[in-house]
């Protein structure tokens, strides 16, 4: 057994593993632990493929950026504990159980087929020389995307800066919105504490006056 087949099987081992333990783990934040796990296995999957650039996108932007999002998300909304196993939904493991089973025969006819139809590639071979030099991965990929697929990278470019823009401009109403009803909840409590002052005005003065008509009526009904 080759050292490559060794490590592919260590990987399968881990990428299994953690993608089991992702769906069985009763924690979140160990849920996204085991996530990292098996996206670093798929990225040994790459390389074994001696695809660098695939490998290294998958660990950045994957196990890095998308895993410690989901962790920020956990962390924000206080789930960092074991949740119940009971099914608030009836049914729904049974269903899903089924639906988990029928996959997996899919997946098992269709591995038992071959599908390779034995064309030869129409962008030709990878490892062809380009221009007489022998370009590795990395310098592949950004010669592809930057002549020939440079249109769809740039509407690619541009749809995520205005993602960015339209969350933003949502984000700006929402804080100017909060800032409304910050304002609003101010002017209430000014209201409710003058009224309070009010009323405290009034209760001195009840008492005052009160006060004063007993000792009126005190000093009638014993004069000195």
């Amino acid at each position: 057994m080759t050292v490559e087949a060794v490590v592919f099987f260590i990987a399968a081992a881990l990428a299994l593993g953690g993608a089991a333990g992702v769906v069985l783990a009763r924690n979140p934040v160990h849920c996204a632990l085991l996530l990292v796990v098996t996206l670093v296995a798929v990225a040994i999957f790459f390389l074994l493929e001696e695809a660098q650039l695939v490998a290294v996108v998958q660990i950045i932007v994957y196990a890095g950026a998308i895993v410690v999002l989901f962790l920020f998300v956990i962390m924000l909304l206080g789930v960092d504990r074991e949740e119940s196993l009971r099914d608030p939904v009836p049914y729904q493991r049974p269903a899903a159980i089924a639906l988990g089973a029928i996959l997996l025969a899919e997946i098992f006819v269709l591995a038992g087929r071959t599908w390779a139809t034995g064309a030869s590639s129409t962008r030709g071979s990878l490892r062809k020389p380009v221009a007489g030099h022998d370009l590795g991965n990395v310098q592949r990929v950004a010669r592809t995307l930057f002549t020939d697929f440079l249109w769809a990278f740039e509407l690619t470019a541009a749809l995520l800066v205005i993602a960015v823009v339209g969350s933003v401009v949502l984000a700006r109403r929402s804080g100017q919105r909060a800032q409304l009803d910050e304002h609003e909840q101010a002017i209430d409590e000014e209201i409710t504490a003058a009224e309070l002052g009010e009323a405290e005005e009034e209760r001195d003065a009840y008492l005052s006056d009160t006060g004063r008509r007993s000792d009126t009526h005190a000093t009638s009904e014993h004069p000195s």
